[in-house]
């Protein structure tokens, strides 16, 4: 008889404390929003970081059967067929959770990025296999769709307010943010995903390659924040989001020199530090934002 709760393997494949590292996109959005509050914060998060993100994570385990290391897990355990079924009932919860608190326009919006998310692992379509294709769907779809679709959630956006330029500006922030960065984190699975056929952006590139895209990304991305912040908000606001984010451009330049010596260095563990160092510096910020916003 099967058990009803999930085994030990699907929740380490759920990955859910790795969700966090797609935490700033959610708090950029609420800092934001001019309608947050506490409970909706809190149901919004839950909503992305325990069901839709886990679910994301469970499905493309369930597709990849890594046995090479995976952002959050460097010892992956097997995949087993209960995986798959729980990664659709997180997305399922997270469906009706998401309709009956935020409303149809909200739970639509998580409905395709559900199924883009699906389009990126799934045998049939797997995206993973286009290298520029792929890239785009996790920028646009990571970066830009999640953070109007909190944004609207929390602030019950219409259609024609997304097409402002005070909200569709970050949202491309968003995207080329999340473009710079994925690179890097494939940057440890190149074996793994040439053994597959998956192209992927970092596996064309190359190990320095894909330091100097995602670098080239950064300043442009960078130059990006510069002028929303100078036009939406104030110099101070931009000189305290590049102090907080000081540490990562740090550790990106040491493990560039690094793996530039000894391309070993290009390892998941520093993938999950430099991921770690931007997540915080990002949250510290959006929050302090979303704080002094509110305030």
């Amino acid at each position: 008889m099967r058990s009803f709760w999930p085994s030990i393997s699907t929740i380490k494949h759920l990955r859910i404390p790795f969700s966090v590292f797609l935490m700033p996109i959610f708090s950029f959005a609420a800092a934001c929003s001019e309608q947050v509050n506490l409970l909706s914060y809190v149901e919004m998060f839950v909503i992305l970081h325990v069901l839709v993100y886990p679910a994301s994570n469970g499905y493309n385990s369930y597709y990849d059967r890594d046995e090479g290391s995976i952002g959050g897990l460097k010892h992956p355990p097997k995949v087993t067929e209960d995986l798959l079924y729980w990664s659709l009932a997180l997305d399922a919860l997270a469906l009706a959770y998401g309709w009956f608190r935020f409303g149809t326009l909200f739970a639509l919006l998580l409905l395709v990025y559900g199924l883009a998310s699906k389009a990126y692992s799934h045998p049939s379509i797997r995206l993973k296999k286009r290298t520029w294709i792929s890239l785009f769907t996790i920028g646009f779809f990571q970066g830009s769709w999640t953070f109007l679709m909190v944004w609207q959630g929390l602030d019950q956006l219409s259609l024609s307010d997304i097409t402002l330029p005070n909200v569709w500006w970050p949202a491309l922030l968003c995207f080329a943010f999340l473009s710079g960065s994925y690179p890097m984190t494939q940057i440890y699975q190149h074996k793994e995903d040439a053994s597959r056929g998956d192209q992927t952006v970092s596996l064309r590139l190359g190990i320095l390659g894909t330091f100097v895209f995602t670098g080239v990304c950064f300043l442009f991305t960078m130059a990006g924040f510069a002028v929303y912040f100078l036009k939406y908000f104030s110099i101070k606001e931009l000189m305290l989001f590049q102090i907080f984010l000081s540490p990562t451009l740090l550790f990106f330049m040491y493990w560039f020199w690094s793996a530039y010596r000894n391309p070993s260095k290009a390892n998941f563990q520093n993938t999950m530090w430099l991921n770690l160092l931007s997540a915080l510096g990002m949250i510290g910020f959006f929050s302090w934002l979303m704080w002094t916003q509110q305030h």
